[in-house]
């Protein structure tokens, strides 16, 4: 399978521009299996979404859906959606058949005050694409291991993140260790620029198995890195190093009050 991650400067609250320079990119690239673009790739990150949210049957959503089948390939990304009179950081999954699967990002950026006015999900979403198990993440899940942990359901975990440049460091070492403590492909797509809060430097990877990187874009540029993973040999890695045999049991117990 193939990868190809998009780290964009993202445009404060201008989608149709977003997806524009997104479509711009994507034309200059070869083929791939999967996009994959950074979260709120069409408005950038916003914790006060009114006037800023586009609905859950967006011309983003078209966008994704018509690239999708004219490329052939999945398109992933997070949006920032009104649905049923609330809001979400919504994890889009496109397939070139019009399928959608949709994560709701769970962990929300208490910091930034982003559960003020976001709805976080509940349910943990793994994809199967091409023959492929693909875990959902957004950005801040990264920072939980609990809710990443490999169950033996998944293969590659796809974080998409507007992590700021401040933090960066705690973003290439956590990637690490999701990608090791589940033996698992992680890509992991920031994005560069800045918005009215912070300022982002991308340091988006592809890494194998071990941590070791296989692709990545260089840090306060916009571009793009793509690298085709062998499954094979991820299955031949865990046979013989069977870590997730030896995996504590556990359950998430959904007990907050919203």
């Amino acid at each position: 399978m193939r990868i190809t991650t998009l780290q964009q400067n993202i445009l404060w609250a201008q989608p149709a521009a977003n997806v524009r320079r997104a479509q711009e990119t994507i034309d200059r690239l070869p083929d791939t299996d999967i996009f994959v673009l950074p979260e709120m790739f069409s408005t950038g990150f916003s914790t006060e979404p009114e006037g800023i949210a586009e609905n859950d049957h967006s011309d983003t959503l078209v966008w994704m859906k018509s690239t999708a089948q004219a490329r052939n390939c999945a398109m992933a990304g997070s949006v920032l959606v009104e649905s049923g009179g609330r809001f979400y950081n919504r994890f889009y999954f496109v397939e070139p058949d019009g399928k959608v699967t949709v994560y709701d990002k769970h962990h929300l950026f208490t910091y930034s005050g982003e559960d003020k006015f976001i709805s976080p999900g509940e349910d943990r979403v793994v994809v199967v694409f091409r023959g492929v198990r693909i875990l959902l993440e957004v950005c801040y899940d990264l920072r939980f291991p609990v809710w990443s942990r490999n169950r033996d359901d998944y293969d590659i975990i796809l974080y998409v993140a507007s992590w700021p440049k401040s933090r960066i460091d705690a973003w290439s070492i956590l990637l690490k260790a999701r990608a090791i403590e589940n033996q698992c492909f992680v890509a992991g797509v920031n994005r560069v620029g800045s918005d009215p809060a912070c300022e982002y430097n991308g340091c988006s990877v592809i890494l194998d198995p071990y941590g070791h990187t296989l692709a990545f874009c260089e840090s306060d540029q916009e571009t793009a890195a793509s690298v085709e993973i062998d499954m094979g040999d991820l299955g031949k890695f865990r046979e013989n190093f069977p870590v997730l045999n030896d995996a504590d049991d556990f359950m998430i117990l959904k007990n907050k009050q919203r």
